[in-house]
């Protein structure tokens, strides 16, 4: 019998195909290369302005925009795809998932431990951060002639970010944080995708259904696990045309970034880089061998082997809440039971965003260094508070995290505008980020199935669905 190339596999292979081809247009397709084929403006032809260029364009500048548009296409489809089924995935796996173990005071330890390592693990990951930018100073090695090019090619963009920022920066008291939580109207928060609103009122509701007699609340708790089975099956069909769509999402942004924009930004990107890795190669790996048992440990071949699908979509969908049906799933490979998965990973997709409060705490030093602009201990501690609350707050979806960056930044006097200087670099820098985003929620699925004694042994976990192995 022929064996089926694995999911991941397909989707490394096109994932790097994706870069190769990437780096190819982004080297090749200089401003000459499209004069050559009859396109006077790149730029313009691209953003579909009339001009007598574009009037005179050949067969060949239209075969490249319609395979353009087309790749931009398909990504954003399967983004759409994936983000349709969040706010249905996370209402009912929460539900179920509060329903089904047991009762509110089992409710409330699981509850407790999950916003605990949430919150330690935040920390961690700011803290880490702050130390690896004011060790390595990577603002002192941006040239002022690169920051004048930087600030002129994003100015736009970051005005738009700024003001934005700056209405968020009004509500972003803890006090106003815990009253966003709750919804004003749960039939509003469903049909706007506020998540966090979601969530409370997913938990709400299964919390209120362990206080029925089980006779009652059964009917309720299994069509909410049934819409859960529905909203896998759609899943899988979706993650069929993974490796298409992530080859189509890549390929642009590699294209379109600009290999001028890596090399001004060379020594940021890599303490960014370097500080998400280490939480996700070090700190992850580390807690999970602390948190489980010696005869059924997670080491870090288990763990990733079991995350490589979720990893691998986080990485070229930079959406914690586009990964999260496929972060389920991992999670349950791993040996998490179905009502922990189904209780944290959606809270976790919506709460714990470690790698974006890193990332603020990194950008938010290193433009303090570029300002020259000396920051006390209690600016620092100014940082690990603010970027604690906004990542608490950020939306699961591409760029979120820059509008909320704002935020951090004026909490400690760092002029806003700085952010033009680290916008061409967000789009790559978002990808990485949400791996460890993704895969802090999975960890914290595996720690709270060890602490409860029921994290499924090596070898023992189920193959869901849609996982060709």
């Amino acid at each position: 019998m022929k064996r089926r190339v694995p999911m991941h596999i397909k989707i490394i292979i096109s994932l790097l195909l994706g870069v190769g081809v990437g780096v190819a247009l982004n080297l090749l397709w200089s401003a000459q290369s499209w004069s050559a084929i009859g396109v006077g403006d790149k730029a313009a032809y691209l953003a579909r302005e009339a001009s007598e260029a574009n009037a005179n364009a050949g067969f060949a500048a239209a075969g490249v925009k319609f395979l353009i548009e087309g790749c931009d296409f398909l990504g954003k489809l399967f983004i759409r795809a994936l983000r349709f089924i969040a706010v249905p995935i996370v209402l009912f796996s929460l539900v179920a998932g509060a329903a089904s173990l047991g009762d509110v005071r089992k409710l409330g330890r699981i509850g407790g431990k999950t916003l605990l390592i949430f919150l330690v693990m935040t920390s961690l990951s700011i803290v880490l951060g702050i130390g690896l930018t004011r060790t390595i100073k990577p603002g002192d090695y941006v040239s002022d002639a690169s920051r004048e090019e930087l600030m002129a090619q994003f100015a736009e963009q970051a005005a738009q970010s700024a003001a934005a920022g700056e209405t968020r920066a009004k509500a972003i008291s803890a006090w106003d944080q815990i009253l966003h939580i709750v919804p004003i109207n749960p039939f509003a928060a469903l049909a706007t995708a506020e998540m966090i609103q979601v969530v409370a009122l997913a938990i709400a509701v299964g919390a209120a259904l362990t206080l029925l007699p089980i006779e009652r609340s059964r009917r309720v708790t299994e069509m909410c696990e049934t819409m859960t089975e529905v909203m896998t099956i759609i899943v899988n069909t979706v993650m069929r045309m993974a490796p298409l769509a992530v080859f189509a999402l890549i390929a642009p942004i590699i294209a379109t970034t600009g290999l001028d924009v890596l090399r001004a930004l060379g020594v940021y990107v890599a303490v960014v880089v370097t500080g998400l890795a280490t939480m996700s190669l070090v700190a992850y790996p580390v807690a999970l061998w602390l948190a489980t048992p010696a005869d059924n440990r997670m080491t870090f071949t288990r763990f990733y082997r079991g995350m490589a699908p979720a990893q691998l979509l986080a990485f070229s969908s930079s959406s914690s809440n586009a990964t999260l049906p496929v972060n389920m799933q991992c999670a349950r490979r791993l040996g998490v039971p179905d009502d922990i998965v189904s209780f944290v990973l959606p809270l976790g997709a919506t709460m714990n965003m470690n790698g974006t409060a890193m990332y603020q705490s990194v950008v938010a030093v290193f433009l303090a260094q570029f300002y020259n602009i000396d920051l006390t201990l209690g600016d620092q501690a100014m940082i690990v508070l603010t970027a604690t609350l906004v990542s608490i707050g950020s939306a699961g979806i591409p760029g979120a995290s820059i509008v909320l960056m704002i935020v951090v930044l004026q909490s400690i006097n760092v002029p806003p505008q700085g952010i033009a200087i680290i916008l061409g670099m967000d789009r790559l820098l978002d990808m990485c980020r949400t791996v460890v985003n993704t895969g802090g929620d999975a960890m914290t699925a595996v720690m709270i199935a060890a602490s409860e004694k029921r994290l499924a042994p090596a070898g023992g976990e189920r193959a869901e669905n849609g996982d060709q192995r």
